[in-house]
């Protein structure tokens, strides 16, 4: 069971041969941690996980459980478009100290619900670890409906989903206490955090916090203490960020600005080029502004 709190999809820093830059990734990885981060996911969507070399997983997993030192809950990425390619990446994290392993689902061909229940059934039946489902419609083709995901809830070994659908964080919420207390509802609705919080949805995870974490700290402070209006500038103060990103190119965007902060390597996918000088230089000034730099 994962704890109440914010949940940072962390980067991986990468270098020119596209591999893990383990001191840049385990500075990363302290920085959330000192922000007061309640869990990391490593290699989600924002950790390049689908682009990653297949010499690199264990490297990047083992990194960030060394850097976390036990103080939160290590996620790891392990999606593929098959039961038996899910279950190599999964078998390769063997004897690593982490707390689950979180799987979108296949994202080559569009699913029906059952094969979405069939996926993850086979998933929590042979994983180790806890799986967490990840509902991420928008690029797998499939979405885990609130009634799949309520049925997948009482499956043992499937922990928690990460879904940015209200709806279903508000049903599966409702449903919890008497399907399955320990299950895990992490909000991804990046927009919509603090309206969430307030139907009692008390964990978010997203990957932008990855490069905002003394906003993303501040807000949750806000959030803890009924704040709702200071809550609510930090979490516009993350949006406006986020859509500076969206308006230079989010990955190379969000490259620059891990660079910025200290953080080398290469943060967004080896097909995509940097941002030029003056995309660079609205990145640069919108981090002045919020005073992350």
């Amino acid at each position: 069971m994962t704890k109440q709190g914010f949940y940072p999809a962390l980067g991986t820093p990468l270098d020119d041969t596209g591999h893990v830059i383990v001191s840049s990734l385990q500075r990363h990885v302290e920085d959330q941690v000192n922000a007061g981060a309640a869990g990391l996911l490593v290699m989600g969507s924002m950790g390049q996980q689908p682009y990653i070399a297949n010499s690199e997983p264990v490297k990047i997993a083992r990194a960030a459980v060394e850097a976390a030192k036990g103080a939160c809950p290590v996620l790891v990425g392990v999606m593929d478009n098959s039961v038996g390619r899910v279950k190599e990446r999964i078998g390769q994290l063997a004897g690593l100290d982490i707390d689950g392993v979180v799987a979108t689902t296949p994202f080559y061909y569009p699913l029906t619900q059952g094969d979405i229940v069939n996926f993850f059934t086979a998933l929590a039946s042979y994983s180790p670890y806890p799986v967490y489902l990840y509902d991420l419609a928008v690029v797998t083709q499939s979405k885990i409906t609130a009634d799949t995901a309520a049925r997948l809830m009482t499956v043992p070994n499937i922990a928690g989903i990460k879904t940015g659908d209200l709806t279903t964080a508000r049903v599966l919420s409702r449903l919890k206490p008497s399907v399955n207390p320990e299950f895990s509802i992490m909000f991804s609705g990046l927009d919509l955090f603090d309206t969430a919080y307030g139907y009692g949805v008390r964990e978010n995870l997203d990957g932008m916090f990855s490069c905002t974490a003394a906003i993303t700290s501040t807000m949750y402070k806000a959030l803890e203490r009924g704040d709702s209006e200071s809550a609510a500038k930090s979490l516009d103060d993350i949006l406006l960020l986020r859509d500076t990103f969206v308006e230079v190119g989010v990955f190379p965007g969000f490259t620059h600005a891990m660079n910025l902060l200290g953080f080398e390597g290469s943060f967004h996918p080896d097909y995509m080029q940097p941002i030029d000088p003056a995309r660079q230089e609205k990145v640069k000034a919108r981090m002045q502004q919020l005073r992350l730099i």
